[in-house]
């Protein structure tokens, strides 16, 4: 079984009729995907990740989201991981 249907169900129509289609909002999965380039060292790709994603949860929301605070820091703590590992000398002091 390979790793995207372990996340998202599997994908050969063996769902049941209630099952949600998606187990993760698209913003937790291109944090994710972030994370993943970050861990391989592909700063680049972390960092056009980054803008997506601040780009999605900072445009006027069409429904009221219970979670834009966490959502937020989730943003903020990514662009401190990024910073961090595109400058580890300044964490050296």
């Amino acid at each position: 079984m390979d790793e995207d249907t372990e996340q998202d169900g599997p994908r050969d129509g063996a769902r049941s009729a209630n099952a949600p289609r998606h187990s993760r909002r698209l913003s937790d999965k291109i944090l994710i995907a972030f994370h993943h380039a970050c861990d391989q060292a592909d700063y680049e790709v972390a960092e056009q990740l980054l803008r997506i994603l601040e780009m999605m949860l900072t445009r006027r929301p069409t429904s009221p989201d219970t979670n834009r605070r966490r959502n937020m820091e989730s943003l903020v703590a990514a662009h401190e991981r990024l910073w961090h590992l595109r400058h580890p000398e300044a964490s050296d002091r």
